[in-house]
């Protein structure tokens, strides 16, 4: 079986991306399994300049075909931030509570706005020195009023998807990863690994 690493450490990412890779031919291995590599820079300006040195890094490191994602929440009211520091917003120990606070704070104080937002994935896919695969999908919402629901992780509970009149946090993940960013580049990535499984510069035996 080929062996795929996800470059990932959260574990609702990592449902999900499991979740969408299922019935693939794929064996999949985690950062879990490479405790002692050292954490890769995040320096881009973009989300994807992020997944492209995330996948190299780690790919680098392990001799793995290597996946890895990264992925936030823009409100443009507050210039798109959190952005690519939404892991990070605040700072790195803080809870997604005080998080949602500030941003709820911070669009008090910008007075009356378009609550417009949106989630955004950029996946990469690298193989040894060369990043082989990419995408980037979004996904189109609102600010919620309020946090609400405890299903997802992050900043679900504060995303509001009007097409389901709900916020991604009262979603179920049926529901949520078929219109979600993750959902869609994963599909997309699904769509080139059926492609490309028999590739031996890609997958060797």
């Amino acid at each position: 079986m080929t062996e795929l690493l996800v470059a990932t450490t959260n574990a609702g990412k990592l449902r999900e991306i499991t979740q969408l890779l299922d019935g693939l031919p794929i064996g999949v291995r985690t950062l879990a399994d490479f405790p002692d590599i050292p954490v890769a820079d995040e320096t881009g300006s973009t989300f994807a300049e992020n997944a492209r040195q995330k996948a190299l890094h780690y790919a680098g490191l392990t001799g793995m075909v290597t996946m890895a994602e990264d992925s936030g929440f823009e409100v443009d009211a507050l210039n798109r931030e959190p952005g690519i520091y939404s892991a990070r917003y605040l700072r790195e120990d803080a809870t997604y509570e005080e998080r949602f606070a500030d941003i709820y704070r911070r669009m008090r104080e910008a007075g009356p706005h378009q609550p417009s937002a949106r989630f955004v994935c950029a996946l990469a896919l690298a193989d040894g020195p060369r990043v082989v695969f990419e995408t980037t999908a979004t996904v189109e919402g609102t600010l919620a009023d309020r946090a609400a629901g405890a299903n997802g992780f992050g900043y679900d509970p504060i995303f509001f998807f009007p097409a389901h009149g709900k916020t991604f946090g009262e979603a179920s993940d049926a529901e949520k990863t078929a219109v979600s960013h993750r959902g869609q580049a994963m599909r997309a990535f699904r769509a080139y690994l059926a492609g490309g499984l028999h590739r031996p510069a890609l997958w060797p035996v």
